[in-house]
């Protein structure tokens, strides 16, 4: 029988690539530039995930009217540091080469500006290992508006519709697992990313991984199920 071929979508920070504290180190040297008070440890690590307007006003408190200024000055800086700080995860290279080899297709979805993510990718030699990358649009205003991971998931099958039979997130917090239930997928939940201790298994995911091997078995099992998914079906 023809094994079902399987549509991999990857969130980026906390799942391909682990930003060495450049993240949440780029958001506390925003904030405290612009003289606002620098949140706990914890919840800056909660910032990772959500688009990034979002969480400096609903986290850290930053008034509408500021927002745009805190954005531009962390983004300055994480383009001329905190990229190049950044490092894929132990074995994540070694899953994506393994998944291509076996027919797969794999694709970005993330939260962070596309053009960021793509320079980011690239970076990294990781983008030519994927058929495409989706992102939030670049005026992060603009991003706030969307519905979150679901749109850009939604973009991503859209993109691809009629080229696979099955498909499967794979993210490191609670925006994953709910952006993939409001396109009808199951995600795979890593650990090694910034959710919170059971966040994952808590808001639904279909499996949490410990390791690159874990999860490449976990994927190997998706792609031998029977059936198709709403967007998939050929």
């Amino acid at each position: 029988m023809k094994e079902s071929r399987l549509l991999v979508l990857f969130d980026l920070d906390g799942t391909l690539v682990d930003p060495a504290g450049s993240i949440t180190g780029g958001i506390s040297a925003a904030l405290a530039a612009g003289g606002f008070p620098v949140p706990a440890a914890e919840d800056l690590e909660r910032m990772v995930g959500p688009a990034l307007v979002t969480s400096l006003r609903d986290i850290a408190g930053v008034p509408e009217e500021r927002l745009a200024e805190v954005i531009a000055r962390y983004r300055e800086g994480y383009r001329s540091a905190g990229m190049a700080q950044s490092r894929p995860y132990p074995g994540i290279r070694g899953v994506l080469e393994e998944l291509r080899a076996s027919g797969c297709l794999l694709a970005v979805a993330t939260q962070k500006p596309e053009p960021l993510a793509v320079e980011l990718l690239r970076l990294q030699g990781l983008l030519n290992l994927f058929d495409s990358v989706h992102g939030s649009p670049a005026d992060e205003q603009a991003a706030a508006k969307l519905d979150g991971k679901r749109t850009i998931i939604g973009a991503a099958l859209n993109r691809h519709a009629g080229s696979f039979d099955r498909a499967v997130m794979v993210g490191d917090r609670m925006h994953d697992v709910h952006g993939a239930a409001g396109n009808a997928l199951d995600c795979i939940g890593v650990a090694w990313g910034f959710a919170a201790a059971g966040e994952l298994e808590a808001e639904g995911a279909a499996a949490v991984v410990h390791s690159a091997d874990e999860l490449l078995t976990e994927l190997e099992r998706f792609r031998a199920q029977e059936g198709t998914c709403a967007h998939g079906s050929l």
